[in-house]
């Protein structure tokens, strides 16, 4: 697939961390360079590329952009721990990479002291009664599934390597929490986000629960499944086993939604061909990448590679293009949430509604796409 590597090599030859080609949102609001998630995207990304072409060109240009944020000291450009932000901890993720691959004693002081500067956010990070890190403090008593592949793998992680393994029920729980609650037992799909305070216009008054399923949520609860139980291993059997099956009951219900004639998943996931609804390629991708990984490792039967392998090489007909003489990946959405700031589009409301999901822009080679659809492919070159 040349035009995927072609596809790649173009946006990190464009890149860097003052001028990120693959963060829309960095080049629309014209951000200053700091720790940020969709960053931290596109670093696992390039780790996992590395990982399954053993080409040290990737690893060597995410180790460089990552550096360009970590202080001597440890510190992270931009960041504060009690900002108690889920997504400021994507990044985190791959200061193991890096403490792992180091083999100067300074530096791999540097990376470590990164690694607990994030952790000491967890300990004082304000919960759900139910045990769950608030997505945000500025959105209070609030669980959205993006912010379980924000911090659950980061948080086993840290447990198996430097903690004695103390709290890793606590990460586990989170998931079981969000499975009792946050899980649709009709479809088997999960609501984009919780209030349990009920008091959010978005969320139901009787459940707390936002009102639609969005497939990029469901994607980043999919892909934080398969990455944090890849931190088990049968020594913690009952966790280790109830993650996957998390992960299987899940697919299983999403492939219900599937289209079936391109292989992709709509942004609305259960609205189909409704008017305004269109086939997304992060959740798809995201999705792709959850089943095949899933299938590698043994989440999942073996075939349920077949099905991301679909999808993966329906995204690369339908939504990777030639424009100006460059690869695009097409129909991406920007972002979207539950409350606080308005929208991109022209619903400013965001209440959950379709038509709020439908408003958002969509965008061409953004990382929450990109990322996930390189981490689709990278498990094609390992399989």
């Amino acid at each position: 697939m040349k035009e995927i590597i072609g596809f790649i090599d173009g946006l990190i030859a464009s890149s860097t961390p003052l001028a990120p080609a693959w963060n829309m949102e960095h080049m629309l609001h014209k951000k200053e360079p700091k720790w940020n998630y969709v960053d931290g995207c596109m670093m696992k990304a390039l780790f996992d590329l590395y990982d399954a072409a053993n080409d040290p060109k990737y690893f060597n240009f995410a180790k460089g952009y990552m550096d360009f944020y970590i202080k001597e000291d440890g510190q992270l450009l931009g960041y504060n721990a009690r900002d108690y932000n889920c997504d400021h901890i994507n990044m985190g993720k791959m200061l193991f990479r890096l403490f792992r691959a180091s083999v100067n004693p300074a530096e791999k002081e540097k990376y470590k002291k990164a690694i607990d500067l994030q952790y000491t956010q967890l300990k004082t990070h304000p919960r759900t009664q139910a045990g769950n890190f608030w997505h945000k403090e500025i959105y209070p008593h609030q669980v959205w599934l993006d912010g379980l592949y924000m911090v659950q793998p980061f948080y086993m992680e840290y447990e198996m390597l430097f903690n004695e393994r103390r709290f890793y029920r606590d990460a586990f729980n989170q998931f079981k929490a969000v499975v009792e609650i946050m899980r649709d037992p009709q479809t088997g799909l999960y609501y984009h986000g919780y209030d349990e305070s009920r008091e959010m216009f978005w969320a139901d008054k009787e459940t707390g629960l936002s009102p639609n399923f969005w497939t990029r949520a469901i994607g980043w609860f999919a892909m934080a499944l398969a990455d944090t139980a890849e931190k088990l291993d049968e020594q913690f059997f009952y966790e280790y086993m109830e993650l996957q099956r998390y992960l299987k009951d899940l697919m299983d219900a999403a492939l219900c939604f599937r289209d079936g004639e391109t292989k992709l998943f709509y942004q609305v996931t259960d609205a189909g061909k409704r008017e305004g609804n269109y086939l997304e390629t992060s959740g798809s991708c995201a999705i792709a990448y959850a089943l095949m990984k899933g299938a590698r490792l043994g989440y999942l039967p073996e075939y349920y590679y077949d099905y991301g392998k679909e999808t993966f090489d329906a995204v690369v007909k339908h939504k990777l293009t030639v424009e100006n003489g460059g690869f695009v990946l097409k129909d991406i959405c920007l972002v979207a949430g539950l409350g606080g700031m308005p929208g991109h589009g022209d619903y400013k409301v965001r209440d959950g509604s379709f038509e709020y999901y439908i408003s958002e822009p969509r965008v061409n080679n953004d990382a929450k796409g990109v990322a996930p659809f390189l981490f689709a492919y990278s498990e094609i070159l390992k399989h």
